[in-house]
């Protein structure tokens, strides 16, 4: 009986595979073979998209994950915990860093609104898009691909490449088209939780096999060694200094994370235009009016590899 109860299970693991595969062929593919051809269309030298080590969708991006409330989350997350948070059309929800670091994407719907959540461990870069493409609602996926040591990520309804940082297509159909950023906050989750009491939080209980509660890359922030080229660093800053980025058309302007903990409000100014960077349960931007301007989190060598001209505020007058 157990023979058979075996054998009936491996038919059936063989058989969802064989769909899955049917579904989405280019799963568990080497990510060039898949995704890079000599005619691809690409905003980018394909030699410096580089395989980062997993096949296409090695790394699991989650879809529609489960949810828990305030009171559940605070069993299983320490205060300490880092997560990136976001409120969108007065909906909170929250996602765990020691999640983003197995899975790298989240596609999820908040405040009716279908969004990607992206967290790159290797530049802890973590932005939030909006994932409608053309006004057409769209999912991604983990290519297993780098570009500038960065995320690179894949729609799947196109199969276009797409470049976190930059939150362009930089290759395949929708090559130069971009993703719309929204405001989110890489914060803690005592800091999150007592902000946002209604706030829900992406669990654990994805059906992968993860140990959740491993950092596959503790000691990484505090070494100066990155995996991946990048190319032209700049010695202002410890490569893997933190700063908060925001880009607006040509512009762009960072900051370090812990001047703007220091002093609470760093003023700068990017185009002619008074910026405010503020501390509110994590480092934000604001214009002069008020209203927020989505950026990013990121190392500083992973924002100065994609833009070198940035301004860099390090002090406050």
């Amino acid at each position: 009986m157990v023979c058979i109860w075996k054998w009936w299970f491996l038919l059936w693991t063989c058989f969802m595979t064989s769909m899955a595969a049917a579904q989405d062929p280019i799963s568990g593919r080497d990510p060039v073979d898949a995704f890079l051809h000599p005619r691809t269309k690409t905003s980018v030298p394909l030699e410096e998209l580089l395989r980062g080590g997993p096949p296409v969708d090695g790394i699991p991006a989650l879809t529609n994950p489960k949810k828990l409330r305030v009171k559940e989350a605070d069993r299983i997350l320490a205060p300490d915990d880092a997560v990136l948070g976001i409120l969108l059309n007065g909906e909170s929800s929250a996602y765990p860093i020691r999640l983003l670091n197995w899975h790298e994407i989240a596609n999820d719907t908040v405040g009716g609104v279908p969004i990607a959540v992206t967290y790159c461990p290797l530049c802890r870069s973590g932005i939030v898009f909006d994932r409608r493409v053309d006004s057409k609602e769209t999912e991604f996926g983990v290519s297993g691909l780098l570009y500038k040591s960065d995320l690179v990520m894949y729609d799947r309804s196109s199969k276009s490449l797409w470049s976190q940082i930059l939150g362009q297509a930089i290759a395949g159909p929708s090559t130069g088209k971009a993703l719309k950023r929204l405001p989110a906050v890489h914060t803690t989750w005592k800091e999150w939780g007592q902000k946002h009491p209604d706030t829900t939080v992406a669990a654990f209980t994805t059906g992968h096999g993860r140990d959740y509660s491993r950092d596959p890359y503790q000691g990484y922030e505090s070494r100066g060694e990155i995996y991946f080229s990048v190319g032209r660093q700049d010695p202002r800053l410890h490569p893997k200094e933190p700063v908060f980025g925001i880009r607006q058309g040509r512009n762009t302007l960072a900051v370090p994370e812990r001047l703007v903990r220091e002093k609470g409000a760093v003023r700068a100014k990017l185009g002619g235009e008074e910026i405010v960077f503020r501390y509110q349960d994590g480092v934000r931007a604001f214009r002069k009016d008020g209203g927020e301007i989505p950026g990013a989190t990121a190392y500083w060598f992973a924002w100065f590899a994609f833009y070198p001209k940035t301004k860099l505020v390090l002090s406050t007058p």
